[in-house]
């Protein structure tokens, strides 16, 4: 049941939803839908990825009301969530399948989400889909048949949705254990057999999902065989037709293929030859992106390209080990990919590798070899806010007023005392927290309705800064502020988040309600907003 709760709530949480599809359209209309609850900026870094004019495709807003309408019926509301990110850019197609790119989604993958859409009643179709920063993206399935509907003008049937949404909490639930492209290789392969011999016995499919695993060299429990055995049974009762699906399919089994034998260095099977754009209908938009566009550290998947993923570090053959590593609100695993969080609870704001490797320590003596405040790897945005975190670190920490007051308004007094030598490697602490945070881009962000911020980078930022200054845990006995007192170290971590806040053009609703008395004096009136009530200025 735990491992269920996680994929429902990330289901859910990442699920996109759309309003009323729009009058039918040509074959070649393509739909972008942006999550309302992007900031105007990320809707922008989203439309150059997709390399879409908005004067040429047709733009969708998508609201967290929508997940509601949509998903509330078999999904408690508290686990829906309060906010819509991911987006998609939809194309439908007169033939070539179904061909899937995805980025930034580290839960589901190109594959899950073509033979998904397969069993929604899909046949020729070119989806991207994708986020700003790093999200589970399981739902990004239901967001993208909206804007299929929307593009194509033509209704998919209400069951195969459903079987469809199914499908993929049902690899998810098995990826858990086997790997998410092992868990979509089972289902793939067991659906073409079953549609395209017309096998609806319970048996029968039982034997047709063990043998394929088995001859996969996987092991399933029974409780995971059931579950699928269970989903096959409800998409076998369906009218499909294997000569509409086998494209699409049998693209998807070739491409797993490919992908196993590469990750295991072995020939690798006749190349996919799918990788161009319907006739007639212009560019392929899976192949047409600006990866570029979302930073670095972009993890991609993309059914024309197998190697993709193993390329970019979407890992999509090793089981997943997070569904005991969640957010305890939200049943969500951290994200742990970047090593941004960290996992053991530690406060020595290392960044882990994937190998399990650390870098920019002061344990790590190869640090020599890397500055770890050079800021070369940043953008000139990340540039000019990581000076003035500096700035601000020498003024806090360090005890020098005059910066301090050159950065933050209104003060008259350094707010703590610091034995220098703390405070020097607290500065050097917090920044170089800063920079890796900067470099990541909030990719490994995953969204939780416990958050205090809108932006990833400041919601991943806070989590951080908890663990520098030991909030809410107990701080140990090697810890660089094991000497001071807690209070201190609460208004530390207090007046670091709001000067980043700031940064950041954001406050909280902590923020506005606690300190409304200490900024809305005569000489802090340009901090009063427009409707009357006071703004957190530090």
């Amino acid at each position: 049941m735990k491992k269920r709760s996680v994929i429902v709530a990330m289901l859910c949480s990442m699920c996109l939803a759309v309003s009323t599809p729009i009058p039918a359209m040509a074959d070649a209309s393509k739909v972008v839908t942006l999550g309302a609850d992007l900031t105007d900026e990320q809707k922008n870094t989203m439309m150059n990825y997709f390399k879409a004019d908005a004067s040429q495709v047709q733009v969708i807003s998508v609201t967290n009301q929508d997940e509601h309408d949509l998903l509330g019926k078999y999904i408690p509301s508290e686990q829906i969530g309060t906010r819509t990110l991911s987006c998609a850019y939809v194309k439908p197609t007169q033939s070539g399948g179904i061909k899937v790119r995805t980025a930034n989604l580290n839960y589901v993958t190109c594959n899950m989400i073509a033979t998904a859409l397969s069993t929604a009643g899909v046949t020729n179709c070119e989806v991207v889909a994708a986020c700003p920063y790093e999200v589970s993206g399981t739902g990004a399935l239901t967001g993208v048949m909206k804007a299929y509907e929307s593009a194509s003008g033509q209704k998919l049937d209400s069951t195969k949705k459903d079987l469809a949404a199914k499908e993929v909490v049902v690899t998810g639930d098995v990826a858990q254990q086997v790997g998410q492209d092992n868990a979509t290789n089972i289902i793939n392969q067991a659906k073409m057999q079953i549609i395209g011999d017309n096998i609806q016995n319970a048996d029968e499919i039982y034997n047709i999902v063990y043998n394929i695993a088995e001859q996969n060299g996987v092991s399933l429990s029974q409780d995971e065989i059931d579950t699928i055995v269970s989903l096959l049974q409800q998409i076998a009762q369906q009218n499909y037709d294997i000569q509409e699906m086998k494209q699409t399919l049998a693209n998807i089994q070739q491409n797993l293929e490919q992908s196993k034998a590469e990750a295991e260095g072995q020939p690798t099977p006749t190349p996919i030859e799918s990788n161009v754009a319907d006739e007639g209908t212009g560019e392929d938009i899976t192949t047409n992106v600006d990866s570029g566009a979302l930073g670095g550290n972009v993890k991609e998947t993309s059914t024309e390209d197998p190697g993709l993923a193993e390329q970019t570090g979407a890992d999509t053959n090793n089981a997943g080990e997070s569904s005991d590593s969640s957010d305890s609100s939200t049943g969500i695993p951290d994200a742990t990919e970047d090593g941004t969080v960290n996992t053991d609870g530690s406060s020595d704001g290392t960044t882990e590798n994937a190998d399990g490797s650390t870098e920019g320590t002061d344990e790590n003596t190869d640090a020599s070899t890397e500055d770890t405040l050079n800021t070369e790897t940043l953008t000139e945005e990340g540039k000019a806010k990581f000076e003035q975190a500096q700035q601000f670190c020498k003024g806090e920490y360090e005890g020098d007023l005059a910066v301090l007051q050159s950065i933050v308004p209104n003060v008259t007094e350094l707010p703590v005392t610091l034995d220098q030598d703390v405070a020097s490697k607290l500065s050097k602490k917090v920044l170089e927290t800063y920079i890796k945070v900067l470099n990541d881009a909030g990719a490994s962000y995953v969204p939780a309705d416990t958050d205090k911020y809108f932006s990833a980078e400041l919601n991943v930022l806070d989590k951080e800064m908890k663990t520098v200054f030991s909030i809410d845990t107990e701080i140990a006995d090697d810890d660089l502020l094991v000497n001071v007192d807690a209070e201190v170290r609460q208004k530390l971590y207090d007046d670091t988040m709001k000067f980043f806040a700031n940064l950041y053009g954001e406050t909280t609703s902590e923020d506005t309600s606690t300190d409304t008395a200490e900024v809305g004096t005569d000489e802090n009136t340009e901090a009063n907003s427009e409707d009357g009530t006071t703004e957190e200025t530090y």
